[in-house]
């Protein structure tokens, strides 16, 4: 399938490695130019040299933190200085499994505020830079990346919900302007920031990480771990002009979460 994606202009926050970078190969090699941005410069330079070496596209790496309004503003004045447009953003940057901790007596209220900030005022600051342009254009592509545990009991779930209340209350405003906004919520995904807490946590546990990973994958339907590349190909179909009849939507992409029914 042709997904008309030549051409196209893609902004990929959290792009130097794990989901986003995944996600900038996957759409580059379907001839769209790309802007990958994160706070660390070293792997973000590292990554856009990878990228234009294994893909032959067009790569622009772009240093910024996304709780800073000014750093979010100067990115997107460069990716339109660099490229003239911008097609397609996709919301990546947060720390892997949030900061705050699961239990209430050790949950600090600096590090809710920081998960909060970072992802979903952070999604919020990039989406306010982009949609202008966007509405020039008359079309635009906005996928918001959660996690399944917006669907969980948890205090690091809580900026997942979040965004899923953002993209449909976007969707709606935006729809008529051509532009779409989905997330797509994770599961457990074979990234580098994965395997080191699964590494972590299964020395707590005290057993092996493949013990570990064969209990995490007994929770799922299709009994393996997720790839990056699977999760990338979900986003460039929602990312291409073959997807204009979805928009608002909540996508899982954890591999089927076993006994629930979500209609």
């Amino acid at each position: 399938m042709d997904l008309q994606l030549n051409g196209k202009v893609a902004l990929i926050t959290g792009g130097s490695k794990g989901i986003g970078k995944v996600i900038a190969r996957t759409l580059a090699e379907e001839g769209v130019s790309i802007a990958i941005c994160a706070r660390g410069k070293e792997n973000l330079l590292i990554t856009a040299e990878e990228l234009i070496r294994n893909t032959g596209g067009q790569i622009l790496p772009i240093q910024a933190d996304m709780t800073n309004t000014e750093d979010v503003n100067h990115m997107v004045n460069q990716v339109i200085e660099k490229y003239g447009k911008i097609d397609i953003l996709i919301n990546n940057a947060a720390m892997v499994g949030g900061q705050v901790a699961a239990n209430l007596a050790e949950a600090r209220e600096e590090d809710l505020i920081d998960d909060l900030d970072t992802k979903v005022i952070g999604y919020f600051r990039t989406i306010k830079a982009v949609v202008p342009y966007m509405k020039k254009e008359k079309w635009g592509r906005i996928i918001n990346i959660g996690g399944l545990s917006a669907r969980q009991s948890t205090f690091f779930g809580m900026r997942n919900s979040a965004i899923v209340h953002m993209t449909k209350t976007l969707s709606d405003q935006l729809g008529s302007e051509g532009i779409t906004v989905n997330v797509i919520h994770p599961g457990s995904t074979e990234t580098e920031s994965v395997l080191e807490r699964q590494e972590k946590r299964a020395a707590e546990q005290k057993i092996s990480l493949k013990e570990f990973q064969e209990i995490n994958a007994s929770k799922v339907a299709i009994k393996r771990i997720i790839r990056p590349e699977e999760l990338a190909d979900v986003v460039c179909f929602l990312a291409s002009p073959k997807a204009e009849c979805i928009t608002g939507e909540s996508i899982a992409a954890g591999g089927g979460s076993l006994g629930a029914v979500f209609v």
